[in-house]
């Protein structure tokens, strides 16, 4: 019999059934630097083998989910209830991309998702200059444009500020037929989506760097006449993508705390801090919970598809909600690029009074820990934006994007070399220790915000779907590459 009991122990440590009680400080301890940093590398190994990249719509996004799905379905499925939501998707990829200058010199050029492609010859054809304003953003406006005839001319244009398909379409409607846009900041410039719904609406561009932008424009207003060449051999076309749900079977279902972290990448590079250093902290933390009991409240993790290409996948779960569902989420955290080289300490919070529930004790926790928190404010570029929308209470940490906090932002060097792993660490201790909190009690946490506190609500979440829908069949009818018998897109 002590031999039956001992096998029997065996067995049930071995497949990590829960035994013991949740407490915010086991969560704290169960999370460590080595298990981060091995995920990191397995994300910046399954970049390498996939063309170095983990976008939405190539080989390295379904590798990663592969990654996640390996722990959460096979290794930890009596723990948790876990589900792929699918969704389709414009996909947008750049096949080649090239700048000539006006000695026929090749110029280090960019490309920018959902990037216009040009027909096979290319387009070559005198540059035009367009007026620098750092405060309002430059070529964002029509006053900008006033007197400028870009009719059959390349527009040199300065990065900075505004939407940059703003100044492509403005470009546009001068006349342009394309734009060579140069940097607002030394070194290789990071890439940045035009968004799905802008497909067919725009002029081509190639971004470069801004020594190169300001040299040309320092000679066009000596008076010279500069020609330059761009080529760019783009496709579309719609793919399936996936968001990966995973929520603790432990719990009451009508108060729900969620996590949520972007699974894939830019095209440009692996993604190990953008954002594999989110994605890492809850492959970890969704391993440590599950060795716990005592839960109130159920954790659900989630991992979102197609962040790099507009908030896609977050947005698509958000929309599909039902009124009742978006209730039972009491809480969500998002944690997008939180091992910045560089690091700094911003954890969101907004308008809601909600949202000080959850931030307050991530800020309070970093302090203690060593760090310089602060509360920063709500943007519009991560997987925060539908919660917001739907007036569900909301925040999450932020180590900073670009140069000073991480110079390899949306850039190809940004591998496995490029986190800092003290801070990841901290990070992703703050994470689980408030969500422990919360999994325990929600004391505090109010309701969601029915009123909605930003007036678009979960109308504006459709309008956006409406719109990507549009360029999902304009993608679909043109489905080609640029340099094809078919159209241009």
């Amino acid at each position: 019999m002590k031999g039956i009991n001992l096998v029997v122990a065996m067995l049930f440590v071995s497949r990590g059934f829960a035994t013991d009680v949740l407490t915010p400080e086991k969560i704290e301890a169960d999370i460590k630097l080595e298990e981060l940093e091995r995920n990191l590398w397995n994300l910046n190994r399954i970049g390498a083998e996939n063309g170095g990249n983990r976008a939405f719509g190539l080989p390295g996004y379904k590798a990663s989910m592969d990654y996640v799905l390996e722990r959460a379905v096979t290794r930890f499925h009596p723990e948790y209830d876990t589900y792929v939501q699918p969704f389709n998707h414009t996909f947008a990829q750049v096949l080649s991309i090239s700048v000539t200058g006006p000695e026929g010199e090749a110029v280090d050029v960019v490309p920018l998702i959902y990037n216009p492609g040009t027909d096979a010859a290319g387009i070559e054809a005198p540059l035009i200059d367009t007026p620098v304003d750092d405060a309002r953003g430059s070529a964002c406006f029509e006053d900008q444009w006033a007197g400028i005839d870009a009719s059959n001319k390349l527009a040199l244009v300065k990065r900075g500020t505004c939407p940059i398909s703003d100044k492509l379409k403005l470009a546009k409607a001068h006349g342009a037929l394309g734009v060579i846009m140069y940097n607002n900041a030394p070194g290789i410039p990071s890439s940045a989506t035009l968004g799905a719904e802008n497909v067919g609406l725009l002029v081509p561009i190639g971004t470069i760097q801004q020594a190169v932008g300001e040299t040309w424009k320092a000679r066009l207003a000596a008076g010279e006449t500069l020609t330059v060449a761009l080529q760019i051999d783009a496709e579309f076309d719609t793919r399936e993508t996936w968001n990966i749900i995973a929520e603790t079977k432990a719990g009451s279902p009508d108060n729900v705390i969620m996590l949520g972290a972007h699974l894939d990448s830019v095209q440009a590079g692996p993604g190990v801090n953008d954002d594999g250093s989110g994605s890492s902290a809850l492959i970890e933390l969704m391993t440590a919970f599950r060795t716990y009991t005592g839960f109130a409240n159920k954790v659900r993790f989630a991992w979102w598809g197609a962040e790099e290409s507009g908030l896609i996948g977050s947005l698509h779960y958000t929309s599909s909600l039902a009124p009742e569902e978006a209730d039972r989420i009491r809480f969500y955290f998002n944690y997008d690029m939180i091992g910045s080289p560089a690091p700094q300490f911003a954890v969101y919070t907004g308008d809601n009074p909600g949202d000080l529930s959850g931030a307050q004790p991530l800020k309070d926790y970093l302090i203690e820990a060593g760090r310089d928190a602060y509360f920063g404010s709500f943007g519009s570029s991560s997987d925060y934006v539908g919660f917001l929308e739907l007036g569900i209470p909301s925040s999450g940490i932020f180590t900073g994007a670009g140069a000073p906090t991480d110079p390899c932002y949306h850039l190809a060097c940004d591998t496995i070399s490029n986190v800092d792993l003290e801070a990841l660490t901290t990070n992703a201790k703050a994470a689980g220790v408030v969500a422990a909190r919360m999994a325990l009690s929600l004391e505090g946490v109010p309701p969601r915000n029915k009123t909605t506190l930003n007036p678009r609500g979960k109308n504006h979440i459709r309008a956006q779907f409406d719109k990507w829908k549009r360029a999902t069949e304009h993608a679909s009818a043109e489905k080609s590459c640029s340099h094809k018998e078919k159209s241009t897109v």
